[in-house]
């Protein structure tokens, strides 16, 4: 399993953590650790994401992968840091023996057309919300 994130990276967070006691999982990060604007795009902020598509799309052909997770790729696509044609091309050409998982808020329609499979998780408490700190080995 390949897990190429989008827009996370340049901090401390607990995937990195899990990451490292899986075996056979593979975690790539492409971000600043920064707040992405929706209305005006860091050129960075495109580049790594352009940067992470790129490291999926050979992910997915390369056929070593059973697995591979797009995670946020649905929020990079709702900032306009990359574009929706160059995901669905991605679904389109995947072999079909890979599975490949998108992950994020806020999925363009055409991506939910194009996906087998859609799930929508819902936020309904989060200790955040009352004032609680991130919790290690929960959250980071």
């Amino acid at each position: 399993m390949y897990i190429i994130q989008f827009i996370k990276g340049g901090f401390d967070y607990g995937e990195l953590y899990a990451v490292k006691k899986l075996t056979g999982l593979k975690l790539k990060a492409f971000g600043r650790g920064k707040f992405v604007s929706e209305k005006r795009p860091d050129k960075e902020d495109i580049d790594l994401a352009e940067q992470a598509l790129r490291t999926a799309e050979k992910a997915v052909k390369s056929g070593k992968y059973d697995v591979v997770v797009l995670d946020e790729v649905n929020v990079a696509l709702n900032l306009g840091l990359i574009k929706v044609e160059n995901v669905l091309r991605l679904i389109r050409e995947k072999p079909v023996e890979t599975e490949l998982v998108l992950t994020g808020r806020k999925a363009p329609k055409e991506i939910i057309e194009a996906a087998d499979l859609v799930t929508e998780m819902l936020e309904i408490k989060h200790p955040y919300n009352s004032g609680f700190e991130a919790r290690k080995g929960i959250e980071y």
